[in-house]
């Protein structure tokens, strides 16, 4: 009994000397000292106030095509994304219709030359007779008043006078009746002219709707929608193929109402393109939307993008549709900073070591804000002039000496 009992204290003893153990190295841990990390004293300075804007990347230049025509799609010569030329043949509508048109304007226009041709012969004639009826008629003026003043002398009977009489109204009415034939056949000449043009237009009209049935690229550019295939009915106005030029791209950034004042032309702005990474962009300010959309009391302001890319290959980077963000400097403003390396993140927590009057260093939750190159603004849990560990966290631990 007594050995046990004995037994029992010593293993009492050796706990005791464990725990003690224990407790002198914790005290030790918690006054580590660790030389070497960087610190620096939390300050307020100016920084740039910049203002990101969400945006599209848009081609300056795209031309959505669509038929002129009622038709029947007979062929497709493209792909989306294909590269064409100004002038390459797109697509090709059934155009019978228009064909048939075609043909009976064409004759149309030929019988209103013929039309005109035998109008001329008539006019030539009428103009011959007309001549003639007028030298007739200045004759029989002429012979009537030299009958009448020879009647008057008795030198010719009344009934030689009568049938000079007769036929000098006979003369003149013959020349009037040409000259009234002449005038008709001038009117019906230009009644044929007018036929003729007309005509003329329902031809160029017939031959803009056949040309119309071949859907070709105004531009050089890339094909970026193609709405219909082979067997679709083409109708007017309705979008077949979409070309784009692939050289020249703007982003249209929706910018608040607050803040379109700020915006200058010409201005450099930093873009980044979320499909493309961490690339660079550098867009320049070419247009600010002068209306403000009502319901979200923002406007569109565009900026130039430079392409990238190597076009020989066929590898264009940027392309319409494309989702970015302008970050646009507004100005300047103080703000507490610190290094972006000295905050620790764990999860939803941001964590940063603070200095005391001992220089153990204590763990602090903060809040940052925005990034500012390297360094992140404090929005709470930090005062100015507290001093912080900004390089070698690693080596430190909440109640570790900084020296």
């Amino acid at each position: 009994m007594r050995k046990k009992i004995t037994m029992i204290l010593i293993g009492l003893v050796a706990v005791g000397m464990a725990a003690c153990g224990k407790k002198e190295e914790t005290a030790l841990e918690k006054t580590r000292t660790v030389r070497g990390p960087e610190v620096e004293a939390v300050q307020t300075s100016p920084v740039e106030e910049i203002y990101e804007a969400a945006g599209t990347v848009r081609s300056k230049v795209a031309s959505v095509l669509s038929s002129m025509i009622t038709g029947q799609i007979l062929a497709v010569h493209v792909r989306e994304g294909d590269r064409v030329r100004a002038g390459q043949l797109l697509m090709e509508i059934d155009n019978r219709e228009a064909a048939a048109q075609l043909q009976k304007a064409q004759a149309g226009l030929r019988e209103a030359r013929e039309m005109l041709e035998e109008m001329g012969r008539n006019i030539r004639a009428a103009e011959s007779a007309k001549m003639a009826a007028e030298a007739n008629k200045t004759l029989a003026i002429s012979t009537f008043k030299r009958y009448k003043t020879l009647l008057e002398r008795r030198s010719v009977s009344p009934q030689e006078f009568e049938e000079v009489q007769a036929r000098h109204h006979a003369t003149i009415a013959e020349a009037d009746h040409a000259e009234e034939m002449h005038r008709a056949l001038l009117a019906k000449k230009e009644q044929v002219l007018a036929k003729m043009e007309q005509a003329k237009t329902e031809v160029d009209n017939a031959q803009l709707a056949v040309g119309y049935a071949r859907i070709a690229s105004p531009i050089d550019g890339l094909v970026t929608a193609k709405q219909a295939e082979v067997g679709a009915l083409a109708t007017p106005g309705l979008p077949l193929v979409t070309v784009e030029d692939d050289t020249q791209y703007h982003l249209e950034a929706v910018v608040e109402e607050s803040q379109i004042g700020k915006i200058r032309y010409g201005a450099t702005v930093q873009v980044s393109i979320d499909a493309l990474g961490p690339m660079e962009w550098l867009g320049r300010v070419v247009e600010i939307g002068p209306a403000t959309d009502p319901p979200s009391r923002s406007s569109i302001v565009k900026l130039e993008l430079p392409q990238k890319g190597d076009r020989a290959r066929g590898r264009q980077i940027l392309r319409s549709g494309l989702l970015g963000k302008a970050l646009f400097s507004i100005g300047q403003r103080q703000a507490l900073t610190v290094p972006e390396k000295a905050v620790m993140v764990r999860g939803q927590l941001q964590e940063i070591y603070v200095l005391d009057s001992e220089n153990i260093a204590r763990l602090r939750l903060i809040r940052t804000g925005k990034p500012y190159g390297q360094r992140l603004e404090i929005l709470a849990g930090l005062r100015e002039g507290e001093r912080v560990v900004v390089d070698g966290v690693e080596a430190v631990s909440d109640g570790t000496r900084v020296e």
